[in-house]
């Protein structure tokens, strides 16, 4: 059997940073001499191109277009590679995983997103690990079909369902977790693969890529003291189509009339209103309390497990297909990567 080809995608982001000694900053790495820097890389049973945006951003400047950007890239390798793994900062990772799994429908291949929290040339840094785990998933394979269909994300010897991330820690180098949905592969001495929880493709469709992603939406997130001038600034913003609303607990909100009210005006309006739990953790579960019963009783769209980060993009995703207002309700409360239970 030929070995795999994996592809690395460099966006930006520590990951592809080294340090100059002389002057002690930081610059680009070049990834021409990768073998150079990390020699532990030929180790690999798997052949390693790289290709590179042409003007690498930090992470918190990713957008819409960058996404679709690394979609097509993906598309334009896919017949000649296995495997591809997605250098990017860490601060939106968990934003452009899960826009990916929506973006690249039928996948059979495994999209692999990784950074660091220290440059790669560092005395201590998560990044050599990082990327060369990650590498080395990409390039799993069993009876010539890749172990990983689905794009995934890896941060300290873990692999987790990309759109199920979260950044938690800004400092640590455990920076991600996926509180609702377990690992799919854990690095220790050996991998240890969970294929009860990997996504398998069913069917026999080809890839296809989707290119349109409307950015029409917004996040709300309710505190206390909340109050209506805040609910009408944002649901009267222009052009708005979407909005996820954070909610408390099970996806409670307050009781208040004017909340109520202005959300049904929203919704009569065409505005689509999302409820996700504002814990890192659980799921909203509408009409367990009698705060939530009223969201219930609006139709509100129900986020169930979903992560902000999953919801907003998949908002994105339904919108910019232009999915009708008809079946809108049931098509986001429906698993479509495994994003939700």
């Amino acid at each position: 059997m030929k070995e795999p080809r994996i592809l690395l995608i460099y966006t930006g982001g520590t990951i592809g940073m080294v340090k100059d000694y002389d002057s002690g900053a930081l610059k680009a790495f070049n990834f021409d001499k990768l073998l150079t820097n990390i020699p532990e890389l030929e180790q690999l049973d798997c052949t390693i191109d790289s290709i590179s945006f042409e003007k690498p951003i930090d992470s918190s400047n990713m957008n819409t277009n960058h996404w679709v950007s690394i979609a097509s890239i993906v598309e334009d390798h896919y017949q000649s590679h296995d495997g591809f793994v997605v250098l990017h900062g860490s601060d939106t990772m968990s934003y452009s995983a899960a826009a990916l799994s929506y973006l690249l429908e039928y996948l059979e291949k495994p999209v692999i997103f990784t950074g660091s929290q220290l440059p790669i040339g560092d005395l201590r840094t998560d990044a050599k690990e990082n990327l060369i785990t990650s590498i080395q998933i990409a390039a799993l394979q069993e009876k010539g079909k890749a172990v990983v269909q689905e794009v995934g994300l890896y941060f300290e010897y873990k692999l987790y369902r990309g759109n199920r991330t979260t950044k938690i820690n800004a400092e640590h180098f455990e920076a991600f977790a996926s509180l609702n949905y377990p690992p799919l592969i854990e690095s220790g001495v050996h991998l240890k693969v969970y294929h009860e929880y990997l996504m398998r493709k069913k069917g026999v469709k080809k890839l296809h890529v989707h290119k349109n992603l409307d950015n029409n939406v917004a996040i709300l997130k309710l505190f206390p003291g909340f109050n209506e001038n805040i609910l009408h600034s944002v649901v009267e913003t222009p052009n708005l189509k979407a909005l996820v609303l954070e909610t408390y607990g099970a996806g409670n909100a307050p009781t208040e009339e004017w909340l109520i009210d202005g959300l049904r005006k929203a919704l009569k309006k065409g505005l689509y209103i999302v409820n996700v739990t504002q814990c890192s953790g659980g799921s909203v579960i509408m009409g367990q309390y009698e705060t939530s019963s009223q969201l219930e009783a609006l139709q509100i769209i129900n986020g169930k497990d979903i992560t902000t980060e999953a919801a907003i993009t998949k908002l994105m995703y339904l919108l910019g297909n232009k999915i009708s207002r008809k079946t809108f309700k049931t098509i986001f409360e429906t698993p479509l990567r495994g994003e939700m239970q």
